[in-house]
């Protein structure tokens, strides 16, 4: 009677060590490896960078339709600058809104509008030398 009440708590206990064996076996088995597209399907199948589950390849505009492979990269690269530069953007904000202003020693206004209007020339030639000497690396890089 006690081997009846005792065998079921042993035998679950055994199958939950087993089965963790074998989930743990599996986290090391080798993955299958899909051998790179250069075509346009390439942009569409569940291997292209940016397919997530559930909404698999999110393209609600049709902005891919008909675009080969170097215009979709060139969109991808884009699309990741402009998130950075985004990210800088609220990173000044909240510069700003913390009262610091980094260029000329706090001088301009916290107000974006009133700020692009108070820099000075100087200031408007750096920021787009900047941004051309950026651009320019950028292709110089690729290019290599």
């Amino acid at each position: 009677r006690q081997f009846i009440v005792l065998c079921p708590i042993s035998c679950t206990m055994k199958t939950a060590i087993v089965a963790s064996l074998v989930a743990s076996a599996a986290a090391f088995a080798p993955t299958k490896s899909v051998p790179a597209s250069t075509q346009l399907s390439a942009w569409i199948d569940e291997s292209a960078v940016g397919v997530t589950p559930p909404a698999g390849f999110f393209d609600p505009l049709g902005l891919s339709k008909g675009k080969d492979d170097a215009t979709m990269k060139y969109y991808r690269e884009a699309e990741l600058k402009h998130g950075r530069v985004a990210m800088a953007a609220c990173l000044g904000w909240y510069l700003n809104a913390g009262g610091v202003h980094p260029a000329f020693n706090s001088a301009l206004s916290n107000d974006p509008l009133k700020a692009m209007v108070e820099l000075p020339a100087v200031g408007w030639l750096q920021f787009v030398l900047g941004c051309g000497a950026i651009e320019w690396l950028r292709q110089q890089i690729k290019e290599r």
